[in-house]
């Protein structure tokens, strides 16, 4: 095997073999506690311009199949993992994790301490690093990584997944490609914006009864009401709210105008549209297995997350809005809503089913306004 080096910013260093392509690459390094869904993480785009280190051991146990893909093609940084399965086991797959890593191009690592790596970036942080099959020198991997630009400061990475244009999902290229259908006649006119939005998410969305249309993430607000929307939807994405304040500008013309549901990035664009604030956690929420509490109701859903930052819900109390929805791991707000507008969004991902479909009542719920406003 050859031999492969994964080096933090502070100076942490792990030795181990390299994985997928051969090569060197940087980014913000996290880790995710699924145990499976490692292909949708993959092909997650919110994960753009990061290193996913799995602190599930096994990886790529059922190998790759052309079904579970979230996107068009993978966008993680890098890849992390305790083992890769060489001989996967399953019906579906087509070929093993290392082999579509090298195919696309995406270098990773394997044979370390992932539960080792796991508990310094709990303990100090998620931070920037670098996975290097090329170079084997410690030293000089530690004085690059030192000096790495911040992988996600400033850095509009919604830019770098959204659609270059209009679709219906009906009519998307992924549609037709892989030959999806529509189980529900459609009853509403959704809008949802591509921050980097998840194929399951319009999957959802049809389910219940939408006719959806995609559009970039720099798409202008009179654009949107052009299409005559009986809802908008905002989608997950990548990085820093912040960096893409052309989305919050559109948003903020769209309240109170049409019913809108945003998911994850979607969901803090809300908060910045409505005058709040949102920060980076220290290590983020990403897995398949955060409990959340739904505050109207008290029940607690397990849910899938993949998010570094979060909204202030004080920052939005006075404009209206109120929290619905709470991590019971750290206490920060996983929903919002605003008293008197048809407007709500949630932190975590409904669309992805870690186990019962705990969360996928938002999408009627989302349905259920819309039908209210005259959809």
């Amino acid at each position: 095997m050859t031999p492969a080096l994964l080096v933090l910013r502070d100076g942490r260093a792990f030795r181990g073999e390299a994985l997928g392509a051969r090569g060197e690459t940087s980014g913000e390094v996290i880790f995710n506690t699924a145990m499976s869904g490692y292909q949708e993480i993959l092909t997650d785009p919110s994960y753009r311009g990061q290193i996913v280190a799995m602190t599930y051991p096994l990886i790529g146990n059922y190998g790759i199949n052309e079904e579970d893909v979230e996107s068009r093609r993978p966008w993680v940084n890098g890849f992390v993992v305790k083992e890769a399965a060489s001989v996967p086991s399953n019906f579906r797959s087509r070929t093993t994790l290392s082999a579509y890593l090298e195919a696309h191009g995406i270098v990773g690592i394997q044979a370390i301490d992932t539960r080792a790596l796991t508990r310094h970036l709990r303990d100090h942080g998620a931070q920037d690093g670098i996975i290097s099959s090329v170079e084997t020198d410690i030293d000089i991997l530690r004085e690059r990584a030192r000096v790495l630009p911040q992988s996600l400061l400033g850095r509009d990475l919604v830019s770098e997944v959204t659609a270059e244009a209009p679709f219906g999902w009906r009519e998307g290229l992924w549609e037709r490609e892989r030959g999806y259908v529509a189980t529900a006649p459609t009853t509403c006119r959704v809008v949802a914006y591509d921050a980097g939005i998840k194929l399951n998410i319009l999957r959802q969305l049809r389910s219940t009864g939408c006719d959806v249309t995609v559009v970039p993430a720099h798409t202008p607000a009179e654009a949107v009401l052009e299409r005559n929307p009986d809802g908008v939807f905002l989608s997950n994405g990548p990085g820093d709210p912040e960096t893409a304040p052309y989305l919050v500008e559109s948003v903020r013309k769209l309240i109170g105008r049409v019913p809108v549901f945003g998911i994850c990035l979607g969901h803090q664009i809300l908060g910045l549209a409505a005058g709040g604030r949102t920060y980076k956690l220290p290590f983020g929420h990403h897995g398949a297995n955060h409990p959340v509490k739904d505050l109207a109701t008290g029940k607690v859903e397990i849910t899938s997350q993949n998010h570094g930052f979060a909204v202030d819900p004080e920052s939005v109390a006075r404009a209206g809005w109120e929290p619905t929805h709470v991590n019971l791991n750290d206490g920060t707000c996983e929903g919002l809503r605003h008293r008197e507008l048809p407007v709500f969004s949630v932190q975590y991902h409904p669309e992805a089913s870690p186990g019962p479909h705990d969360a996928s009542y938002l999408f009627d719920r989302f349905k259920a306004l819309m039908k209210q406003k005259g959809g």
